[in-house]
């Protein structure tokens, strides 16, 4: 696949720039997850949400939990998107944003009680997030993702094509369990993502795609964001979004728990 050009890069940025979320997901999904992790947390456990958008995690992060939550984004719009709607919420004093990249985190080993990352692990790779991001956990630490996924072994040539040419690494929902296992994590829950949840991210960026065509804006710009919603509704069976809900395994020595990596 080509790298887009400018123009195309920003009809990107005004079609998704200001939406409330940028992958798929909801609150009730976010509460979810949150509660299968819960049990492994600390009392107002310190949060890092990675790739945050424009906040779509983090302020219900802060809001169910009373803990702090740092939200990171290369994009800056979003981190003042997060920044306005933390104090929309009153959770403003909970919220610090930072503008980094996810590979070169500036966060200190051991610092973190529970990494979130909605949508956003698959920009290094499922495998290698885990992997930068596991020293920064402290002892009993949690790590929440989502993840595409096929959800069959045999998907159709459509899905495939498609999501061959924006993510070739993507895998099955029994092979992402597989890696987590003999990479030393401990699957605490897996969570398919419901169609709802896919709803709340295309709904309002099919509206922005008809508002950027009443605008004016070359067809041609706007093909990638329509192919990307029309795959879903053709071929969204063979494919979604799994929520993730994992540990570093624990070994006993001693009568004493140690982490594993």
């Amino acid at each position: 696949m080509s790298s887009p050009g400018p123009e195309q890069l920003a009809v990107f940025e005004r079609a998704h720039g200001d939406l409330p979320r940028q992958a798929p997901g909801s609150a009730a999904t976010t509460e979810l997850l949150l509660r299968i992790a819960g049990g492994a947390l600390p009392p107002e456990p310190r949060i890092l949400d990675i790739g945050c958008g424009p906040g779509a995690s983090s302020i219900p992060l802060a809001q169910l939990t009373g803990g702090s939550v740092l939200a990171v984004d290369v994009h800056r719009p979003f981190l003042d998107a997060v920044e306005e709607r933390a104090r929309e919420a009153g959770v403003a004093h909970l919220i610090e944003v930072l503008q980094a990249r996810m590979q070169e985190l500036p966060v200190e080993p051991g610092s973190i009680d529970l990494i979130w990352a909605e949508g956003s692990a698959y920009l290094m790779g499922f495998d290698e997030a885990l992997a930068a991001w596991r020293g920064l956990l402290a002892p009993d630490g949690v790590a929440v993702l989502t993840e595409a996924e096929y959800v069959t072994a045999d998907p159709s040539a459509g899905a495939r094509a498609f999501w061959e040419a924006g993510y070739p690494a993507m895998r099955t929902t029994a092979q992402n369990v597989a890696a987590c296992q003999q990479a030393d994590w401990d699957v605490l829950g897996v969570y398919l993502l419901p169609n709802s949840d896919w709803l709340e991210y295309y709904g309002p960026l099919h509206l922005r795609v008809e508002q950027l065509r009443s605008e004016g804006v070359d067809e041609a710009l706007l093909a990638p964001i329509v192919e990307e919603i029309r795959v879903r509704q053709l071929y969204g069976r063979d494919y979604g979004y799994t929520g993730y809900v994992l540990r570093p395994r624990q070994i006993a020595v001693g009568g004493h728990s140690y982490g594993v990596g």
